[in-house]
């Protein structure tokens, strides 16, 4: 795929010739679909520009596609509709991006309009409304009902009315669907698509004196006139107090917000009306950047440690050599400070910069660092930012307006053309990986496959890499540099295990708490000094039980017990989001015996208030972070000092700096340990170091981290205490040998759904023999039920999928896998089941 834009009109004579343009619409299709292109667009459709097409029956809808291709070859077996509009004069979508999408469609085996779908923000892609106009040619009145007649005479008093509107003429308890259905019947209205583009520019009303007054000696009239108005004068003169015309007349064509002067209570805002109509004034509008207010870059100095300034030479002259390098250094070390000399040095030559971060709350932090070194030339990414602000950003990229972004995985769709850097912060995190929808990627190795076309440089950073990474720099493939420093001689924590099995054999646990947690929080609010206590588990509590007849609260729509949440007052299920008051009794036996069993970082911010009054104590999780602001809000707090407790589940454990925390409380580490899966040790292991680095990372006082454990004995939790990743390594890519797991194999997972298990179950029994047959049964693992095993009122069924690396031709394998999947898609009985495929699931 060229980069640079095309022009079909350009490579054809100007002759009578019949264009056409393949496109991608957002839609979940395997194929392109190819449209007409209008003479009159000919001369102007590049490819990567976004056009408006109609699509299905009747041209029913309105979609925005992609130009992917324009030839002068009609399809063979339908007749090619006309491109309605064209939406760019140049392409906002670059041939990088294009090449992006078609790999990504093939390697993560979904549609490549699923891809699209994904990857444009919202803003960038047109939405339709339905609207209804009276017909003129219409004559028959006869045939109206009474009143369709006082609707229609209302519709005549509009040039036309979305369903809505016509909703709120005609009350809500009409059925207006039916009423429009019998209005087109009889031919008395017309209903058409209204196009309207999501994104609106923040548009910015401002005023400026007429330029018949920018000279001196004309203003000092317009002064004097106005001598015998005092107040109108007033008003020119507050003007001229921020526009200062005597020193620059042409500051005057930007002109004042007008909102300066409308909100000065002592100006008179009929005088400024009067002004502005009598032509003194000029009002006029302009278009502001919704990122106006980032401040342009401070002269901040970012000093390197011996030790840092080490690590960034070496991935210099490891990138000399490799495209990759694996920046292993431990939690404290300073890795951003290396990040941002290395940003500067991209930069400087010319180059783009991609900073990966794998959350939101981590973004909140580590931006306001990098603002002040690179001020407006950065931009943010991510999903709290609203269309239009995302909007901004992907054609500040294309303009050039940024050369350096930060943002979370979806930051890889930006339309870098010229790339010269991508940094994978906390390449570790299963937050890189999307579940739902399609196309199911993983952030880091998409990043990885962009930098390869752009010829760019890659560096993962960890204190705890993957298994996979890890064993990729150790085999030689990346480059591989380690800091095992902490930055200004901080030391790494000091990691106490309590055993809670033995403090309730004393009976000193208080809830959830041990007697040694609770007196090191105790003696931390007396230093005046923070604490940080993990849970990875929101919510009140996991389940509500009946003492009595052991009843549980269950989701209706899937296999899982409902979670309690006091602030709320109600059951809550996280899979599908169904929500349920909390019973006063036992459904089944009546009993008022019913408890709430287990506890979430709701609980546990509601016990620490009664343990500590006096002590300010904020939570982190899903439920408090959901407001645009939320993050920064609680982050804010925290770093200033305002709280000395934060609750929170993972998003606390990445990345998170404040110098004032010196412990850590863990609890249900077991839980994280014996998870099934057979990344669990490294999983733990990862998440318990990570949220054990937030302690003591001040020089000159170590701090403390209490992990609460049945089972202090567990042979990870020593790997914990002596911050021993090789050792683990060593053990855990011995037992992925031998049992064939990544590294040494890809996994795809198939999921088969259906409403009817035994339905599920058959197709997905048919689709594992047929596999099995082809791939043979040391591929081919399953059918299975999975943990939860109806979602949505789906009864899944999992099929696993171990491809040797090397040795297997991947990409034929997975075109059979898609055809077997076709033949269950396609057979009668099984028309209604879903088989969604994961390729490197996590």
């Amino acid at each position: 795929m060229e980069n640079q834009p095309y022009s079909l009109f350009s490579s054809l004579e100007a002759e009578e010739v019949t264009f056409f343009a393949d496109l991608i619409l957002p839609i979940p299709v395997p194929k392109l679909f190819t449209y007409r292109v209008p003479r009159g667009m000919a001369d102007i459709l590049k490819i990567g520009a976004r056009v408006i097409v109609p699509f299905g029956k009747n041209n029913g809808r309105v979609l925005t596609a992609v130009v992917y291709r324009l030839h002068n070859t009609p399809p063979g077996n339908y007749q090619a509709r006309y491109i309605s509009e064209i939406l760019d004069e140049y392409p906002l979508v670059t041939g990088y991006q294009l090449e992006l999408f078609n790999w990504m469609s093939a390697y993560y085996m979904c549609c490549i309009g699923d891809v699209m779908n994904v990857a444009l923000p919202s803003g960038l892609k047109i939405s339709s409304q339905s609207k209804v106009q009276f017909n003129p040619d219409f004559d028959y009145p006869e045939l109206l009902t009474e009143f369709e007649s006082t609707l229609l005479t209302e519709l005549k008093k509009h040039p036309a009315l979305s369903y809505d509107e016509l909703s709120r003429l005609a009350g809500e308890s009409t059925n207006i669907p039916a009423l429009i259905k019998s209005l087109i019947g009889k031919k008395a209205v017309i209903v058409f698509e209204e196009v309207k583009e999501k994104y609106i520019p923040k548009m910015v009303r401002k005023v400026r004196l007429h330029r018949n007054y920018e000279e001196r000696e004309q203003l000092l009239v317009l002064l004097q006139r106005l001598e015998k108005l005092p107040k109108q004068q007033e008003v020119v003169m507050r003007y001229l107090s921020h526009i200062p015309l005597q020193r620059d007349p042409t500051l005057n064509q930007k002109g004042l917000d007008k909102t300066i002067l409308n909100q000065d209570e002592e100006l008179s805002q009929s005088s400024l009306s009067t002004l502005l109509k009598n032509g003194v004034f000029e009002a006029f509008e302009v278009i502001q950047p919704r990122f106006s207010d980032n401040s342009p870059a401070s002269s901040v100095e970012i000093k390197l440690t011996d030790a840092q300034r080490t690590a960034s030479r070496q991935i210099m002259a490891q990138f000399e050599s490799q495209n990759i390098v694996l920046f292993h250094g431990i939690t404290g070390s300073g890795k951003t400070e290396v990040y941002i000399d290395l940003i500067q040095q991209a930069i400087g030559s010319g180059s783009q910069v991609l900073y990966l971060l794998p959350e939101i709350a981590l973004t909140t932090q580590i931006v306001v660092r990098l603002q002040r070194v690179f001020g407006d030339k950065m931009g943010i990414y991510h999903s709290k930012f609203s269309d239009n602000e995302r909007v901004e950003v992907w054609k500040g990229v294309v303009s050039g307006q940024y050369q350096f972004v930060v943002g979370v995985r979806s930051a890889v769709f930006l339309p870098f053309d010229n790339l010269g850097l991508i940094i994978v912060d906390e390449e570790h995190e299963t937050s890189y990986k999307q579940h739902d929808p399609a196309p199911r990627y993983h952030a880091r190795d998409v990043a990885i496959m962009l930098a390869h076309w752009q010829q760019a440089k890659v560096l993962l950073g960890s204190a705890t890499p993957s298994l996979e990474t890890y064993y990729q720099a150790r085999q030689g493939r990346y480059g591989l540099v380690e800091l095992f420093q902490r930055f200004g001689e901080a030391t790494l924590p000091n990691i106490v295990l309590v055993d809670t099995r033995q403090e309730k054999k004393q009976k000193t646990m208080k809830n959830e708490f041990s007697s040694a947690l609770l007196y090191a929080l105790e003696m931390n609010m007396e230093r005046k000094e923070q604490s940080i206590l993990f849970q990875n588990r929101r919510g009140y509590s996991p389940y509500m039980q009946c003492e009595d007849c052991d009843w549980t609260a269950e989701c209706p729509n899937c296999a899982v017990s409902l979670t309690y949440h006091q602030r709320d007052a109600e059951l809550r299920c996280h899979y599908c989001g169904h929500k349920e008051e909390v019973p006063r009794v036992c459904p089944t036996c009546g009993s008022t015996k019913v408890r709430t069993i287990g506890f979430g970082t709701e609980k546990l911010e509601d016990q620490l208030q009664i343990y500590f009054p006096e002590s300010r104590i904020l939570r982190m999780d899903l439920d408090t972070t959901r407001a645009k602001n939320a993050y920064q809000q609680i982050i804010q707090e925290f770093e200033g000092g305002q709280v000395d407790m934060l609750v929170g589940t993972q998003m606390i454990t990445k990345g998170l700096d404040f110098d004032n925390v010196s412990l850590v409380g863990i609890f249900d580490a077991d839980r994280l340990i014996r998870f099934p899966d057979f990344r669990a040790t490294e999983r733990a292991f990862q998440m318990l170091t990570q949220v054990s680095g937030r302690a003591g990372r001040r020089a000159g006082r170590q701090g403390t981290v209490l992990i609460q454990t049945s089972n202090p004995q567990q042979t990870i939790l020593q790997k914990i205490i002596e911050n021993d990743y090789k050792g683990l390594y060593d053990e855990e890519i011995q037992e992925r040998q031998d049992f064939n797991y990544p590294p040494f194999s890809r996994l795809i997972k198939l999921t088969v759904r259906h409403p009817d298990r035994a339905i599920s179950q058959q197709a997905a029994e048919r689709l594992a023999a047929e596999l099995t047959d082809a791939l043979g049964s040391s591929r081919v693992l399953g059918p299975e039920e999975p943990l939860v095993e109806r979602i949505r009122n789906q009864f899944l069924f999992d099929i696993l999928i171990k491809l040797e690396r090397d040795k297997v031709n991947v990409k034929a394998v997975k075109a059979y896998i898609q055809d077997r999947i076709n033949d269950i898609l396609t057979d009668k009985g099984l028309r209604q089941v879903s088989v969604v495929a994961d390729v490197d699931c996590l």
